[in-house]
């Protein structure tokens, strides 16, 4: 076979926000043979399970409208990635052969260590647990007692949607509501939510869940015939399980260029990267650049060409608050909160907007490779020759 007919195989393992985009981006050469592999049928829009919990709106999106021609779909789950023989090993026990790997299994909701948390409250990091969820709050009356633990955009905006329908909610944030926001963005979330009858309590964490209470730290019991565990991440440890290494949490420790410090062959995105041990804020605002960046850095290294490093300013959130209100947080370009916001109607159309031009930008990747744009600027460790080989010896 000579040079002109050598194809590359590359494996996407996850296909969320940052995979589908690497995987559309690494269209931009026609001698790459791509395979996403992805536990389901369906993309899920993540940003919009609190709306499948509470039934005013759908979260998934048919693969077949955001994957561009040529890419196979694979509907499985990766067990292990073995760097000695080159191949990704499936749950189902078929193998995959390849050059490169992009690593893009995403987050999780991490394991609750409160006691009678894991046995007794419902997660909503992902779409079985939001599925599950939506179907015990069907079971329930309005008036019943719902408590929503974790006071990040999650736990606000499941409590808005929930407390919009008239339900009976109390939002326990621990380490305060939203701290990320500016202090006049908190005192708008916190107004709505008290206009809306939500009980929010901001100087105590759940220290136990019941089937039918949680208790608070200072020895209170709270009635809660549902209770909502929405606070921290975690992710796949699939990364660990096949010997690379990576950070406390099991991020892929890589480069600044997302290359794995332990095989140049295997390429991190999304919020299961850990660049210089330095991982960004887990959003979906950074995981298509992301995706688009790993991408290229493949593309790099089948060229021959020195991979540039990642480059990405977060600049701030949206939360919605229930379907007719909602906060666009403005921020700079190293993520903190300046004083402005903008709230009410007009936070929640730029909420749905950013929702939708989520999507929007995937399906765009797929007919256009390279189309996809940010904005770069953002604080990175200075990564000097030196100081990435010391990252890959640590």
């Amino acid at each position: 076979m000579t040079e002109h007919n050598i194809r590359h195989n590359v494996v996407v393992i996850g296909g969320g926000y940052a995979g589908t985009v690497a995987a559309n981006h690494l269209r931009l050469r026609t001698d790459v043979d791509i395979t996403l592999v992805n536990p389901r049928p369906r993309f899920v829009d993540r940003v919009r399970l609190h709306q499948l919990v509470a039934g005013t709106g759908e979260a998934t999106v048919d693969y077949d409208t955001l994957l561009g021609e040529g890419i196979e779909l694979v509907v499985d789950s990766a067990t292990r990635i073995d760097a000695a023989a080159r191949v990704v090993r499936l749950a189902s026990g078929r193998t995959l052969d390849y050059d490169h790997v992009i690593y893009a299994v995403g987050s999780t909701a991490a394991i609750p260590s409160v006691p009678g948390a894991a046995e007794f409250a419902f997660p909503i990091a992902e779409f079985e647990p939001a599925q599950r969820l939506r179907a015990r709050l069907g079971e329930l009356p309005l008036d019943a007692p719902v408590t929503v633990v974790g006071g990040g955009p999650t736990g606000i905006e499941t409590a808005a949607e929930l407390a919009e329908q008239g339900r009976s909610i109390t939002l326990v944030c621990g380490g305060g509501l939203m701290p990320s926001l500016s202090a006049p963005g908190r005192r708008y979330v916190a107004k709505w939510l008290h206009r809306h009858t939500v009980t929010v309590i901001e100087d105590s964490a759940v220290t136990e869940v019941r089937p039918d209470a949680v208790v608070l730290a200072d020895g209170a019991v709270r009635p809660s015939a549902l209770t909502i565990w929405t606070t921290g991440f975690g992710v796949p440890q699939l990364a660990a399980d096949s010997g690379l290494r990576t950070d406390r949490l099991g991020r892929l420790l890589t480069d600044e260029t997302l290359t794995s410090i332990d095989d140049d062959r295997i390429v991190a995105t999304g919020d299961a990267a850990a660049p210089s041990d330095q991982p960004l804020r887990m959003s979906g605002q950074g995981a298509g650049p992301l995706g688009a960046q790993a991408a290229d850095t493949v593309l790099s290294h089948i060229a021959g060409t020195e991979p540039a490093a990642i480059d990405l300013a977060l600049i701030g959130t949206c939360i919605s608050l229930g379907r007719r209100a909602g906060i666009r947080q403005l921020a700079r370009k190293d993520d903190t909160a300046t004083r402005l916001y903008i709230g009410g109607r007009a936070g929640a159309k730029i909420k749905e907007m950013t929702c939708k031009i989520g999507i929007t930008k995937i399906r765009r990747e797929a007919r256009e490779p390279g189309s996809l744009a940010w904005l770069k600027g953002g604080p990175r460790p200075e990564q000097s020759a030196s100081t990435a080989q010391a990252v890959r010896s640590a």
